[in-house]
Order: structure tokens, then sequence, then C-alpha cells
């Protein structure tokens, strides 16, 4: 160690002790800024925001929240102040050394004003909450909405006395209930609306134990942002050293908000710094390291194949160049012919002899359609074997065939004397008979 301490140059060794001795400093004002707690959570830094440049944060409800690193929290307050709760709210935030935010209600100013001037007096950040904390913002007319907020803000300011100026011009809308038309109208006052990144609902009947969960859960799944609470509700009092405690022990920090002054101006912050989690190209090219330029030692190519390399075929193939159609094209190879069966002559000696394999006649398939047809070839047959006196009996033949084609069997060739059975057999016959006689006169 003591040779390469000595390697490295005096100025190296200046900025070191420099680095060592603002660490030393840091930890030591931490610490002495909460005297008699050594393990205080303390309050890490205080960030300096602008409402005309930022005039809505918070992710429960719009897209940017407070320009946070990973694991720090802000601490927010609403609807105070309640003495009974409020004072223990304050006695515990002060035993952290632990800096943190409040909306207050106009009528609990009016009601308690010394609760408002003890939070400024210990260094909290106060802005309002509405005159009565009405839970209709969302769809109440304007005009309605501007008197709770402008009420809200005079009845805080009047707690203030002298000191009204130290009001901060953050707004939070009761219940979250946001409207738009409220949210311009506080923009075009300067004052900067707040939401919440997650909640612990400690407005809701539960237990302490539980408020506690939901704020340790819901922080981790975010990792930073600001937490919603109420100075007013006793299982927040009681939840509250375990919530710090246990933030310090998980490593996060606390961060307190004020407002920009032409004093005091506004923390220098770039864009993707308001987005709880930026896009990966704006970490991409904020965080991660950027690659290095490379100097290639050796800039030549490579040598490529030749065309002749390729050709499989020893030779046999064709290029474009010498296509059948006397084209010029580019050397491309053209492939073989393709290798799929086509039609062989016969064999020399085969086609010298004369032989061929015989071709059946085209009678052989052909169907003879319809009872005419069938019956004229059946009396024809029977012509042929036949003599002038069997002409009865063919006639009888041919009654029968017709039966039998047309799909029924009569023994009498009748069934019911009006039917259509009966009209077909009379044609069948009658046609036979009359093919009968044509067959005679031809015989004479």
């Amino acid at each position: 160690m003591g040779d390469a301490w000595a390697l490295v140059g005096r100025r190296q060794r200046a900025a070191i002790c420099l680095g060592l001795l603002t660490c030393i400093t840091a930890y030591s004002a931490e610490a002495a800024d909460c005297p008699g707690h050594p393990d205080a959570i303390g309050t890490f830094r205080t960030l300096v925001v602008d409402p005309h440049e930022h005039p809505r944060i918070g992710t429960m409800q719009y897209a940017e929240t407070l320009p946070l690193r990973d694991h720090e929290v802000v601490l927010t307050f609403d609807d105070g102040p309640l003495p009974r709760n409020s004072n223990q709210i304050l006695d515990i935030l002060a035993s952290q050394c632990v800096k943190a935010t409040f909306f207050e209600i106009g009528r609990m100013a009016k009601a308690y004003p010394e609760g408002i001037r003890k939070l400024i007096a210990a260094g909290h950040s106060v802005g309002t909450h509405s005159q009565t904390h009405p839970l209709t913002m969302n769809h109440m007319p304007i005009d309605r909405a501007k008197q709770e907020i402008d009420d809200g803000i005079a009845s805080v300011k009047s707690a203030l006395g002298s000191d009204d100026a130290a009001l901060a011009p953050f707004f939070r809308i009761p219940g979250l209930l946001r409207a738009e038309v409220v949210e311009d109208y506080l923009a075009s006052q300067g004052i900067q609306v707040w939401s919440a990144d997650f909640l612990a609902d400690d407005w809701r009947h539960i237990s302490s134990a539980r408020v506690y969960d939901l704020a340790i859960k819901r922080l981790e799944d975010k990792g930073k942002g600001i937490l919603l609470l109420h100075d007013i509700q006793a299982r927040t009092v009681a939840a509250l050293p375990k919530i710090l405690h246990e933030l310090k022990a998980r490593g996060y920090r606390i961060v307190h908000v004020v407002p920009a002054t032409p004093q005091n101006p506004a923390t220098p912050t770039e864009p993707q710094d308001w987005q709880l989690h930026p896009t990966s190209e704006d970490v991409a090219t904020s965080h991660w390291p950027k690659i290095p330029n490379f100097v290639f030692a050796y800039a030549g190519t490579l040598p490529a194949p030749a065309l002749s390399d390729l050709d499989w075929r020893d030779g046999g193939s064709m290029t474009l160049s010498e296509d059948r159609a006397g084209r010029i094209g580019h050397g491309v190879p053209l492939p073989r012919q393709a290798p799929w069966p086509r039609q062989s002559p016969l064999p020399p000696e085969a086609e010298a002899a004369g032989k061929a394999l015989p071709v059946p006649a085209l009678s052989v398939f052909e169907i003879k359609e319809g009872l005419r047809a069938a019956t004229r070839g059946l009396t024809r047959r029977a012509e042929q074997s036949s003599g002038p006196d069997d002409h009865e009996a063919i006639s009888a033949a041919a009654g029968s065939s017709a039966r039998t084609l047309r799909g029924r069997s009569h023994p009498a060739g009748l069934r019911h004397a009006g039917g259509r059975g009966a009209r077909n057999a009379a044609h069948g016959r009658g046609g036979a008979l009359k093919h009968l006689v044509q067959v005679r006169k031809r015989s004479a």
C-alpha cells in the first residue's frame, strides 16, 4: 500500500484527501442535524421546485412526479391541524430530524392557528387543502371550486399572521378528485398541484400495523416517491415511528421539498428526472456507459471466393451469358434441367418389330343411357339369335326388361289400373310392338 501511495501524484493525493474530508464532513453534519439521536434517519437533502415549470406532480394521476433519486422519499400529511394527533406527529418527526410537507384545511387552520405556526417554526413546508375539504371538487362549478381554494389559502395565511409569506404555493385536491378546470385555475395562480405516488390507506378503519405494512410494501414496489399520510389519524401516529425506522434500515433517504424563490432558485434537473421510472432511451443516454470507439490495426478486406470456386458441377453449368436465347447475362449460373420424369419413347427393338401395347376400343367405354337404348340393344341381340316366330317372345322379354330397368317388378305388369305404373308398362309394350312391326316390314 505504501508503494502504491507513493506512485500517486501530489494532485491525485490532494483530491483523494479532499473527497474523504467531504464525506466525513457530510456525515458529521447529518449527525449534528439530529443531536441526541444518532440512529435518526434525518433529512438527506432539500429539493427546490418551481411550480410554474412543473405544475402537476404525482404518478397516481399525472405523468410527472418529483425528481427523486432511487430510494428517496417525500413525506406528506393531509387534513390538519388537529392538536391531539398533529402535535404527536410533529414530535416524532422532530425526534428523527425529518422535514415533511403538510397540506392544511382552512377551517382547521381557523380553529387551531397555533398548529400552523408550529409547522413553520419546525421548518416544515406548508401548503393548502381547500377550505372545507369537499369531496365533490371533480364536478362542482368552477366558481365554487375557486372559492374553496382561495378561502383555504386565506385562512392558512391568517393563521400565520405576519409570516404569511412562508406559505408554500402547493395544493392537494381533497380526495384526489381532480378536475381539469380546477387544475388550470391553480396553474394560473402559480400553485403546484400535488397528487402522490403511493398511499398507506391510513384514513380507513385499519390497524396501525396495516398502515405500516402498506407504506413499506408500496414504497418497495415503487422504489421512491411521494407518500401520502394523515396527521389527524391516531393510527398514523402509532405507525410513523416504525415506518421511519424501517426506511432507515432499508437504506431510504428523506427529501424535503420547498418552493423556488428569487433568492433560492430551483434545483437543476433534466426532463427525465421528473419521471418515476425513465424510459429505456433516457436511461441509456443518461446512466449507461457509452460504447468506446475502436481503432483497427488492419483495415484490409479478406479474399472472397470466385464464382468458379462455387461451381460444384465441374464446368457443367450454364451462365446467363450462355443462355439458349442468346441473352447477355452477368455470369449467374442456371440450374440443370429438372429431374422429374418425362414420356419415354419405345425401345428401338420394339419399334423395329412394330410391337405396341394394345389400345382398347372406344366402344368399351361407351355407356348406353335411357330405357329406349337398353330396349333396342336387347331387341337387336334377340333378332340376331332368333327367327320371325319368336317375335312375340322377344316382345314379352322386352316388356319384362323395361319393368326391371325401372326398378320395379309387377307380376301382371299393373298394380293399379289407373296408376303411373300401368301407363308406363303400356308405353313400354307399345314401343316394343311398334319396333317389331318395323322389323317385319324390313324382313318382307
